[in-house]
Parts: C-alpha cells; sequence; structure tokens
C-alpha cells in the first residue's frame, strides 16, 4: 500500500471511530473516490513533451503551468507540487455537493468533518448518491439543491491534479480557478465556509485581474469586469429575495401563509431579474438556466457561501493598500478571531464598501 493510501485509509478510520458506524459509507465513497481519481493522474510535463497530446489540451495545461508559477511569484500563493499532474475524468462535475435548509429559514445545514470542520455542503463523488441524499433531506421537509464542482481542494494535505472538469470555457475560467483553490490552501478557517469561500474568490477576481495586465491583456480586463459585474447584481438580486424571506418566515403566521410568502418571494425575483436583463444587462441572458432549475432557500444559500462577503474582502484589500501579502495577513488575523468577532469584522467591512 502506497504512503498515500495508507495515509488515507488511517484517516478514514479515525473518522469512523469518532463518528460511528453511520458514518462508514459516506467516509467510503469519499476516500475511494477521491483514490480512484488519484489512481488516474498523469505528469504535465510528460503529457507536454508526448507529440500526440491533443493541442487544444496542450495549449490549456502549457497556460495553467504557466498560471502556476505566476501565482506563486506575483500572487505570493503556495509553492508545492499542487497541479503539476492531469486527470481525464470524463465526467460532469469532479464531485456533487448537496446545499440544504430547512422549509422556512436560509440558515444552512452544516456537515462536520475532520479537517475540514463544519461547511454548507455534503460532497459526493457520484451524482446519483448526492441526489438520493437530496431526496431523503426532502423528504424530511428541507429544501436541497444539488451542484457539481469542477475541482476542490485538499487544503494542501495532498498534490491536488489539474482535473479536465477544470478545463471548460476561456482561459480566464480555468485560470481563475486555479488561483481560487490555490487560495484554500492559503488560508482556511475551519466551521466558516461563508469566509472561506469568498476570500477563495475574491483572491481569484483580482488574481485574475493582475494576470492580464501582466500578459499585457488589459483590453480583456474591460469584458471581465462587466462578467464580474453581472454576478455582483446577481448578487444584490437575492439580497433583496433573502431579505424578504427573512422577513416572511420572522412573522408569527401559519406554515401555509409562510409557503404563500414564500412562493410570493421567488415570484417576485423572476420578475425582477427579467427587469433586470433589460435595463442594466442589455438582454443578456446568462443566467437563466440558474432560474430554470427552480427556486428555493438552498439555491440562495448556495451562492451566497461564494458571494456574501467579496465586497468585504474587497475593502479588506483596500485597507491594506493593495499589498497583496499584507492582505493575506490582514485576513488571516481577522479569520483566526472568534466567531462572533470575525462576523462583526466582516460586517464592518461590508458597511465600509457600501459606503465607498
Amino acid at each position: 500500500m502506497s504512503a498515500t493510501k495508507l495515509r488515507y485509509w488511517v484517516l478514514l478510520l479515525c473518522v469512523v471511530t469518532l463518528g460511528g458506524c453511520s458514518t462508514v459509507g459516506y467516509y467510503s465513497q469519499a476516500v475511494g473516490g477521491h483514490l480512484k481519481l488519484m489512481s488516474k493522474r498523469q505528469s504535465i510535463e510528460t503529457l507536454l513533451a508526448d507529440e500526440t497530446t491533443d493541442p487544444d489540451l496542450r495549449y490549456k495545461l502549457e497556460t495553467l503551468i504557466s498560471a502556476r508559477q505566476f501565482a506563486i511569484t506575483e500572487l505570493s500563493l503556495p509553492a508545492n507540487d499542487s497541479y503539476s499532474t492531469y486527470v481525464e475524468t470524463g465526467r460532469a462535475a469532479v464531485t456533487w455537493n448537496v446545499v440544504a435548509t430547512t422549509e422556512f429559514s436560509l440558515a444552512p445545514v452544516s456537515w462536520c468533518f475532520p479537517i475540514a470542520g463544519c461547511v454548507n455542503y455534503r460532497g459526493y463523488y457520484d451524482r446519483e448518491d448526492a441526489e438520493h441524499y437530496a431526496a431523503a433531506l426532502a423528504e424530511n421537509n428541507h429544501d436541497v439543491t444539488v451542484g457539481g464542482a469542477a475541482a476542490y481542494s485538499t487544503l494542501g494535505w495532498f498534490d491536488d491534479p489539474v482535473y479536465d472538469t477544470m478545463l471548460r470555457g476561456q482561459d480566464i475560467h480555468y485560470v481563475g480557478t486555479l488561483f481560487h483553490e490555490l487560495a484554500h490552501q492559503l488560508l482556511y478557517i475551519k466551521d466558516d465556509s461563508n469566509f472561506n469561500e469568498a476570500f477563495a474568490s475574491f483572491v481569484e477576481q483580482e488574481g485574475v485581474r493582475i494576470w492580464l495586465n501582466h500578459r499585457q491583456q488589459a483590453e480583456r480586463i474591460s469584458g471581465y469586469e462587466t462578467s464580474l459585474q453581472r454576478a455582483a447584481d446577481f448578487g444584490d438580486l437575492l439580497k433583496i429575495s433573502r431579505e424578504s424571506l427573512v422577513s416572511v418566515y420572522s412573522q408569527d403566521i401559519s406554515d401555509e401563509e409562510k409557503r404563500r410568502g414564500k412562493e410570493a418571494a421567488f415570484a417576485q425575483m423572476r420578475e425582477d431579474y427579467e427587469a433586470l436583463k433589460t435595463s442594466q444587462w442589455g438582454g443578456y441572458a446568462g443566467y437563466d438556466g440558474w432560474f430554470r432549475r427552480g427556486l428555493n432557500n438552498a439555491r440562495l444559500v448556495a451562492v451566497a457561501t461564494y458571494r456574501q462577503y467579496v465586497p468585504a474582502f474587497a475593502a479588506m484589500y483596500e485597507e491594506a493598500g493593495q499589498d497583496l501579502i499584507r492582505f493575506y495577513e490582514l485576513a488571516k488575523e481577522i479569520g483566526e478571531l472568534p466567531a462572533d468577532r470575525r462576523q462583526e469584522e466582516m460586517q464592518r467591512y461590508l458597511d465600509t464598501e457600501a459606503a465607498s
């Protein structure tokens, strides 16, 4: 048995001992799924030296290798052997994550694990397993959503590979994903998904800006900023909807009345989205697919996890004088505060950004 495989099974044994027999099936699929992917790793250096490597794949891997070095030298992200190998999964997503809330709440259900701590999602390597678990939650009166992930981070415990699922779309997308996952290796606060995902998302966004300037492609920044502004507008739309739903859920009314209020809030959200496309986006319909999947509390929570604190980190970056090293230090200082103090500080930064 290899050292890596032994390390995983020791971890699994610890988990089962801590969590009881009911956790065996879930952790077995997690360990087995990861090891199966790791067994498919190919050296990127070898692939680039192979004349038969697909030209499109070659270009993407060359771009990522260059971006990986850029992340180390210019963004001060971790220098290790992550993203030096490639895995052809042939899958739509590398993992499938279940997010859930109760029927009248926007507080996510959390699941707690060794090392990662408590997070707002539960991941599966098999989509059917994720959907089966989500269906069980739905039967227990939960709002649920299942979403695919293009990549995930082992937080520096192992050398993460490049997955084929990461390489879809333009270079901005997969380079941004690389920066995002490396940011998780740099800073990860246990039990705070909102902090972790927003930190990684901000590093991704700022990293892409710096990367494009470095490549003398400043003209592409305008298009990138437009896409980020649409995402911010979308986030504002969801924030208004969340506030409406919180108001409904907090009222002393019957469950049936809450359901009607919930339905009305989501109907208003759809109406506001159509108005946003016309008034500000010039007919851009890139979020239509998100709405077609249906709306519930869990869908809003899944988006908020990645976006809620991004403006706060933007304000923090300005306070740090746009110095990445100082920004990382400041984010770490705040991340290590007790949870209530951390939330207070993040809210202060949100207020600062809103006032600017």
